[in-house]
Order: C-alpha cells, then structure tokens, then sequence
C-alpha cells in the first residue's frame, strides 16, 4: 500500500488501503488513526507504527469502533476459520505478489541496463568513425 515507495503510510496510502479492505473511512476518522499509532507525531505510519496496530489490537488498546481494530480484524487470518491451508494460501499469496513486485523490477533494471550498454555501444561506434574519418581526411 505505500505506492510513493517512501518506507511510510500517509493519509492517501491508508485512504486507499481502507477503501480496499472494504471499510471506507472519513477523512477525520483516517487522521485519527494515523494519530493513534503515531509515535513520531509526523502524520504517516511507518513500518513499526503500522505493527503497533496489530499489537494494540491483541492487547485489547484498541477502541471497538476505532478503524484500526477495523484494520487489524480485516488483516488477521483466523485460522481455525480459514485452517491451516488457508494461512498458507494467504501467506503464499503475499510472498507470490511480492516476487511478482520484485520481478518487476528486476525487468526494469534490465532494461535500463540494455538501454546503457547500447548507449555505450553507439559511443564506441562514434569514436571508431571519427577515427576511420580522421584517417581519411589528413
């Protein structure tokens, strides 16, 4: 969900994740939330302050109408619900999507290496014909 690839939740990010997870919240309820688990008072969640959540919540921190528990029950994975086979399929979900991000970039890497090395290769090219055309010309 952090699609600006910053290492952080903003307001936007935990907008659209709510969205998904099929509980809308309002604008103030999202600030609430974010002031809630928000140990740097910076406005975002980062990676610890999004754990917070899942810890407040099993601890019992979390108000019932508050859209972190909301959150946090729509994250879980019960498994004596799901059973063991669908923690594994879940798990097995999120590690394929990850690889799949992985691989994506891995592909653009590639092609901006290709893209450098036939850069470097039409240099080459150049200087060689320059050098061709200096021999030609004295």
């Amino acid at each position: 969900y952090d699609s600006g690839r910053d290492g952080y939740i903003d307001l936007m990010e935990l907008k659209l994740m709510m969205e998904k997870l099929g509980a809308p919240q309002t604008h103030l309820g999202l600030k609430n939330m974010i002031k809630e688990v928000d140990e740097d008072f910076d406005g975002k969640l980062s990676f610890r302050e999004f754990l917070r959540v899942f810890h407040k919540a099993a601890a019992g921190e979390l108000e019932e109408d508050s859209g972190l528990l909301t959150l946090a029950k729509l994250s879980e994975i019960d498994v004596s619900i799901e059973g063991v086979k669908g923690a594994k399929n879940f798990f097995e979900a999120k590690v394929q999507a990850l690889s799949s991000a992985s691989k994506f970039e891995a592909e653009i890497k590639a092609e901006k290496d290709e893209r450098k090395r036939e850069e470097e290769e039409r240099k080459h090219r150049r200087a060689a014909f320059r050098e061709l055309k200096s021999a030609f010309t004295q």
